[in-house]
């Protein structure tokens, strides 16, 4: 094996883990970045076909053109069935909505007409947002979720709640606050770290806490996890929150999203597919599709995704050092974790640079069909010298540069 590659599991024996998508709402909250209405439909098509169970596709209430843009998602996705044969059903198109009547009914409008549609609720609860933002008691708030909850659940059997700003609510308010939705007819429950302020072991208590002091149908209720990267660790929270008990997570394409970002999906789901007993889960999601997905993205929003980024980033496959060069060489295991084709990517492997070796310089050629120099040591150590010499004053050396160091050799 050159590189991990995911080993067939007994899906009977593994929990499934359910993706919900957002970023063409939370996503899009990322400063700079901006889709266009055939942009979202089109990266909404995307996402059915890698397998997504959810999107979150905006807040209609906000504004005209949002309502359109949900109700064309709805119309012209919600339907579609290809790459998801495995799955069974299409996906659940979601839009978020605030605990106002006017509210639920304008976003039932906007996507009434999605084979799987579900009407999002949300309202902060910490005692901070109470105080400062709504101006409203812990009781006044569990009336506007018993309300809103009773309303949607009304129009469309599927219903979402989230508790914004969860991680800093008091735990005892926390689960007469997911009890009251429950209780009024969620059956999705999101569980939010909304400013990024937990570290994982906390998050994790925070979640068992509320999913062990809550009474709710098992069959039917689904505890789901949206997570924030400002302390870095939006992803280990998500993770953390599926080893607590929650079965879906809340994500978006590479990561973006307002102020640092949201849990990344590629990063989650890769967690989950490499570490599948670990987790006791697995998933539904055509992972091939992942680095042309999160390019797809990065494009059409308008922003740049680091080189670095995990799963996707163009670096992930790339080498620089002589050491790593040579053992990618014998065998790709050495220094290469994941296969890249696992994850849509292609791996052009050895960068030749100041760091790199003979063997990666001699690797270079035969792939460039030189005919080594006709392997004479003189003419190969004459050729590195220059290539070294040169590699100083540049961060690569390109194909081209190597070709002509050889013709300079000859």
């Amino acid at each position: 094996m050159s590189a991990y590659v995911p080993e067939p599991t007994e899906g009977n024996t593994l929990r499934t883990i359910y993706f919900s998508d957002t970023t063409l709402r939370d996503g899009e909250q990322a400063p700079g970045v901006r889709f266009s209405t055939d942009d979202k439909v089109y990266i909404a098509q995307q996402l059915s076909k890698l397998g997504v169970d959810e999107i979150d596709a905006g807040f209609p209430a906000s504004s005209a053109s949002a309502f359109e843009t949900c109700q064309r998602i709805a119309r012209e996705v919600g339907p579609l069935m290809e790459g998801r044969e495995h799955i069974g059903t299409p996906m659940t198109i979601a839009v978020l909505t605030r605990t106002l009547a006017s509210d639920v009914e304008t976003s039932y409008q906007a996507i009434k007409d999605a084979p799987r549609a579900s009407i999002r609720l949300f309202i902060a609860t910490s005692d901070i947002h109470l105080e400062h933002k709504l101006r409203i008691t812990r009781d006044q708030c569990l009336q506007r979720i018993d309300a809103a909850v009773r309303q949607a659940r009304a129009l469309t059997p599927l219903v979402g709640f989230g508790a914004e700003d969860a991680a800093r609510t008091d735990p005892t308010f926390l689960c007469q606050v997911y009890q009251t939705a429950i209780d009024a007819g969620a059956n999705t429950v999101f569980l939010s770290d909304t400013v990024g302020s937990c570290v994982p072991a906390e998050f994790y208590q925070m979640v068992k806490h509320v999913i062990d002091h809550t009474t709710y149908p098992a069959d039917t209720t689904r505890w789901a996890i949206h997570t924030h990267n400002d302390l870095g660790l939006g992803v280990a929270n998500a993770l953390a929150g599926i080893e607590a008990g929650a079965c879906m997570v809340d994500t978006t394409l590479a990561g973006i999203g307002e102020r640092a970002g949201n849990a990344a999906l590629e990063e989650v789901a890769m967690c989950i597919t490499t570490h599948s007993k670990h987790y006791r889960a697995r998933h539904d999601l055509n992972t091939r599709m992942f680095t042309s997905l999160c390019n797809l993205v990065a494009e059409r929003g308008g922003t740049h995704m680091a080189p670095n980024k995990p799963i996707v980033g163009q670096n992930v496959f790339r080498h620089t050092s002589g050491i790593h060069q040579h053992g990618l060489l014998r065998n790709r295991s050495t220094y290469e974790y994941l296969d890249p084709d696992t994850v849509g990517a292609t791996s052009d492997g050895l960068i030749l640079s100041k760091l790199s070796g003979r063997s990666a310089v001699q690797a270079r050629l035969e792939r460039l069909n030189i005919d080594n120099l006709d392997l004479n040591p003189d003419r190969l150590n004459l050729l590195f010298a220059k290539f070294k010499a040169l590699a100083e004053d540049r961060a690569e050396v390109s194909d081209e540069d190597l070709r002509q160091l050889v013709g300079a050799c000859a």
